[in-house]
């Protein structure tokens, strides 16, 4: 299967590698020439394994949401909108299967998070270049290929966006991400041993974070802190963090004493204890325009039609049918998902997407046992995932074809630490 790939030739002497390292790069600058890129790397690897595809039982329960999906446009309420949907993820499943030569180890995976790394600086630049220099696009490059909108003061104004539409879209890549920048400092692997560059890119990443004024994108740095830096680091890493944790704490609750509280709220930044608790809506926004009242008009939709749902883009429609208020998505993928293809489909992804993370988990992250080389750059990695799982509990940044990609990838590289942990000794016999 896989391992047989790399007896033929050297990775780094392949086309389709080169190709993926390029995809991977040119990622959040421009999604049109990273699918050029990875889609040559794709054809080549599908090519050479094309009598493969059926041993990979991975791919079985996405065969199956592919069938349910297409029975489910056939039937859909949003006509042409359901079978174009189906391009968020139709594709994304050949992409599973066929790009994990390119993963299959951790040397692999280093190199791939490096890309994603130096491919973000793009979105650092232009991201503080907006909000301190007022930087405005479109700026177009290789005679309009390749076209940056950049929003003056970020969007919305005073959030950083970068080259991305809106700064929960930025907040979300740059959460996926900044794990594996965490990694480089830790251990190294972007520009040699050295760790000025990482540690510079790393101030970079967390101050841009903050400046996109994301909840999830705070709470993406306090999640990755304690996951990549690893368990022997908890006993003081974690009592720290709550020393700058708790007075946020108290500041948002208001289950504290008032005088506590004033002084709590004396100590943390306004902006960050208003964000946490909304206090700049509370006069203006409707239940309806909640992530909870939009839950629950989504939950509503779901019991309406169960099996195979409305079709793509249902949400968007029907949700101003039934509020007067619109919003292009439901803020929590699963429930999208359901709406949109119904619970089967939503429950078989679901299921897919938690047991790559548990089983990598326990065969690559967590088993005290293994003690391979890279380990920090895996932790990274599945941390990586798991911020990004977490994003689309409350959001839904897959939208952006970028996203998308980012997430895949990171799922293929967590399908693809069960070959190095089943199968190292053999797999090293053959590199």
């Amino acid at each position: 299967m896989l391992f047989s790939l790399i007896k033929k030739n050297k990775f780094s002497e392949n086309i389709g590698w080169n190709c993926f390292q390029l995809g991977v790069f040119c990622l959040p600058s421009s999604a049109l020439l990273s699918c050029v890129f990875l889609l040559v790397a794709l054809f080549d690897e599908s090519l050479k394994r094309r009598d493969c595809y059926w041993r990979e039982y991975w791919n079985y329960p996405l065969v199956l949401v592919t069938c349910l999906m297409t029975i489910g446009c056939l039937r859909s309420h949003t006509g042409w909108l359901a079978w174009l949907g189906l391009f968020n993820w139709l594709p994304f499943f050949w992409f599973f299967w066929g790009l994990q030569p390119y993963l299959l180890t951790s040397e692999r995976r280093t190199k791939c998070a490096s890309c994603l790394v130096l491919g973000t600086l793009p979105v650092l630049i232009t991201g503080f270049g907006q909000l301190w220099f007022g930087w405005e696009g479109p700026w177009q490059f290789f005679d309009g290929l390749i076209i940056w909108y950049i929003s003056p003061g970020g969007e919305p104004l005073g959030r950083l966006s970068g080259l991305f539409d809106y700064a929960n879209i930025t907040a979300a890549w740059l959460a996926g991400v900044w794990p594996l920048c965490l990694a480089s400092v830790l251990h190294p692997f972007i520009c040699g041993k050295n760790r000025v560059i990482p540690c510079a890119l790393l101030v970079a990443f967390v101050s841009s974070m903050i400046l996109t004024d994301s909840r999830n994108a705070w709470g993406a740095i306090v999640l990755g802190l304690p996951l990549v830096f690893g368990s022997a680091s908890w006993s003081w890493l974690i009592p720290l963090m709550l020393i700058f944790i708790f007075p946020v704490i108290i500041a948002v609750l208001p289950v504290f004493d008032f005088g506590i509280q004033q002084f709590a709220r004396s100590i943390v930044p306004d902006a960050i204890w208003m964000r946490l608790n909304d206090m700049q809506f509370v006069d203006t926004r409707t239940f309806e325009a909640t992530r909870i009242g939009q839950w629950k008009v989504a939950v509503n939709l779901i019991f309406e039609k169960p099996w195979l749902g409305w079709g793509a883009a249902a949400f968007s429609i029907l949700y101003p049918l039934r509020t007067g208020l619109f919003h292009g998505h439901s803020h929590n993928l699963p429930l999208e998902l359901a709406i949109s293809h119904g619970i089967l489909v939503s429950f078989l992804i679901n299921i897919f997407v938690f047991s790559l993370l548990i089983i990598s988990g326990f065969y690559r992250i967590f088993n005290k046992l293994n003690s391979k080389k890279n380990i920090i750059v895996d932790r990274a990695w599945w941390t990586s995932t798991l911020i990004l799982i977490c994003f689309h509990a409350t959001d839904i940044p897959l939208f952006d074809s970028r996203i998308n990609i980012l997430g895949w990838i990171l799922l293929i590289g967590l399908r693809c630490m069960f070959y190095n942990s089943i199968n190292y000794n053999i797999l090293s016999k053959k590199i």
